[in-house]
C-alpha cells in the first residue's frame, strides 16, 4: 500500500483489511512489528506526521523496487491459495497491478493441475486435493481477470481516519 504514497500504521491494518478480506485475524501490532522491520533494513523511512502526531511511513527507492517485484510476481511464487489471495487482491487494488502477477499464478497452478493423481494409498488423496485446489484456483484467477484488468479493484489510499493509531513515543 506504500507504493501509494506515506501512510501511517493504522491507516496500513485498515488498507489491508480492505484490499485482502480475507484477513480479518490481522492484529496491528504485526503492522508496526513489519514497519520497524522494513525501517531497519532500509525499504522504509520516516515520512513526517499526520497533523495529529501520528508517524507517517514511506518506500524508500529499495522498497519501491521490492514492493513491484512483489506486486509483479518477479520472485519465486508458490502454489499456496492464501499466499494467492493476499497477492493478488493487494496487486490488484494498486492501480496497474495485479494482471500480471494472475497470469504468473495461472501458469504455477495450471502446471500443479497436469501433475493429476499418480500416487497409491492416502498419497492419491492428497494428489486429488492438490488437483481439485489447482482447479479452484484457476477459476478464481479467470473470475478475478476481468476486475483487474479494468481497475475495478484498484484505488488510492482511504482518508478516513481510523479511530486508533500509535501516538509518537514523545506523546
Amino acid at each position: 500500500m506504500l507504493t501509494l504514497g506515506p501512510a501511517y500504521g493504522q491507516q496500513l491494518h485498515g488498507e489491508l483489511l480492505d484490499r485482502a478480506a480475507h484477513r480479518r485475524a490481522i492484529n496491528v501490532g504485526q503492522i508496526y512489528a513489519t514497519l520497524d522491520r522494513l525501517l531497519t533494513s532500509g525499504h522504509v523511512e520516516r515520512a513526517g506526521e499526520t497533523d495529529d502526531g501520528l508517524p507517517l511511513y514511506a518506500l524508500t527507492a529499495a522498497g519501491l523496487v521490492e514492493a513491484e517485484g512483489w506486486m509483479a510476481g518477479f520472485d519465486e511464487l508458490e502454489a499456496d491459495w492464501i499466499e494467492m489471495l493476499d497477492r493478488v487482491l493487494i496487486a490488484s487494488s494498486i492501480d496497474g497491478a495485479g494482471v500480471g502477477l494472475i497470469d504468473r499464478y495461472a501458469e504455477l497452478w495450471t502446471m500443479s493441475a497436469a501433475g493429476g493423481v499418480q500416487a497409491s494409498g492416502s498419497a492419491r488423496f492428497a494428489d486429488a486435493a492438490a488437483t481439485e485446489l489447482a482447479g479452484a484456483a484457476l477459476r478464481w484467477l479467470d473470475g478475478i481477470r476481468p476486475a483487474a484488468a479494468s481497475g475495478d479493484l484498484a484505488h488510492g489510499l482511504r482518508e478516513d481516519r481510523p479511530r486508533r493509531g500509535r501516538r509518537p513515543a514523545s506523546a
